[in-house]
C-alpha cells in the first residue's frame, strides 16, 4: 500500500472515531450490550451447571461461545455500521467522486472496527473473568486461529450487508442486526449442532461459523484442537468471502449505473 493510500486509510478511520466521540451513545454496542450477554447467559450457565452432571461443561459451552460470538458480532457490526454512517450523513456520494478507492475505504472502517472489537471483545473477556472466574484466555494459542476466522466471518457478513443496501435501499438496514440472529443459532454457538432439528443440519454445517465453534468447542472439553473443523471453517470462510466481494462489485456497479445515491434515511442521531 503506498504512502497516500494509507494516509486515506486513516483518514476514514479518524472520520469514524470522530464520529464514535461525538456520539457516545454509539458505545451501546461496544460496551452495555457485551456486558448484557455475558450476565445473561453466565448467569444461566451458572444455574445450569448447579443442577447436576455435566453443568460445568454446558458453563464453559455458554461463556466461550459468547465471548467468541462477540468477535463476529463486534468486525460485523463494526463495519456495517461504518458504511451505514455514510448514508445517514449523506455523505456516500461526496465519497464516490473524491480519489478514494472502494478498498481503501473498507480498509479504513475495518481499521478502526479493530478498535471497537478489542474493546467489545475484551469486555466480555473481562465480565466473564471478574463475574464468573471464567478465563477465556485457558483455552490456549488454539484460541488465535479460531478467532482470525471468526474475526474474517464478521467482515464477510457485512459485505453481504452492504451490497443489498446498495441494491435495496435503506430498507435493508435491518439486516445489518437482523442477519446475526440467524447465523448464531445456526452455528451453534453453545451447542452441537446435533441438538438442531434435523433439517437445519445440512445448512449449519455449510456455515463456517458451526466449524469454527466446534474447533472451539474441542479446547473446553480438552480434546486439543480439531484441525479438521478448522480447516473446513476456513475454506468455506474463502469461498464466503469470494462470493461476498463478488456480490458487492456487482451491486455497486448496479447502484452506480442506477444513480442511486439519493436514497437515504435519517439515522439512529
Amino acid at each position: 500500500m503506498s504512502g497516500s493510500s494509507w494516509t486515506r486509510v486513516r483518514a476514514v478511520a479518524r472520520r469514524h472515531a470522530f464520529v464514535l466521540l461525538r456520539s457516545p451513545h454509539r458505545l451501546f454496542d461496544v460496551v452495555l450490550w457485551p456486558l448484557v450477554d455475558v450476565l445473561l447467559f453466565g448467569s444461566l450457565g451458572v444455574f445450569v451447571a448447579r443442577q447436576g452432571s455435566g453443568g460445568s461443561i454446558a458453563f464453559g459451552y455458554l461463556l466461550s461461545g459468547i465471548v467468541l460470538w462477540h468477535v463476529v458480532y463486534q468486525a460485523q457490526i463494526a463495519l456495517s455500521t461504518g458504511f451505514l454512517e455514510e448514508t445517514w450523513s449523506r455523505n456516500l456520494l461526496n465519497l464516490m467522486v473524491t480519489p478514494l478507492r472502494e478498498v481503501e475505504y473498507a480498509c479504513g472502517v475495518a481499521l478502526f472496527g479493530m478498535v471497537k472489537l478489542v474493546m467489545g471483545v475484551g469486555v466480555v473477556a473481562l465480565t466473564a473473568l471478574g463475574f464468573y472466574a471464567f478465563n477465556v484466555g485457558r483455552l490456549g494459542v488454539g484460541l488465535i486461529p479460531i478467532i482470525a476466522v471468526l474475526l474474517v466471518v464478521g467482515w464477510v457478513i457485512a459485505l453481504f450487508v452492504i451490497a443489498l443496501v446498495l441494491r435495496f435501499g435503506t430498507g435493508a438496514e435491518a439486516l445489518a442486526w437482523g442477519i446475526l440472529f440467524v447465523v448464531m443459532p445456526l452455528s451453534g454457538v453453545f451447542y452441537p449442532v446435533a441438538a438442531l432439528p434435523g433439517f437445519l443440519r445440512p445448512l449449519a454445517t455449510a456455515l463456517p461459523t458451526t466449524h469454527a465453534f466446534a474447533a472451539g468447542r474441542s479446547l473446553i472439553d480438552g480434546h486439543g484442537m480439531q484441525w479438521g473443523q478448522l480447516g473446513l471453517a476456513t475454506g468455506s470462510t474463502v469461498v464466503a468471502g469470494l462470493a461476498a466481494l463478488a456480490f458487492l462489485v456487482l451491486m455497486l456497479g448496479t447502484f452506480r449505473r442506477r444513480g442511486s445515491g439519493a436514497w437515504h434515511a435519517p439515522g439512529p442521531h
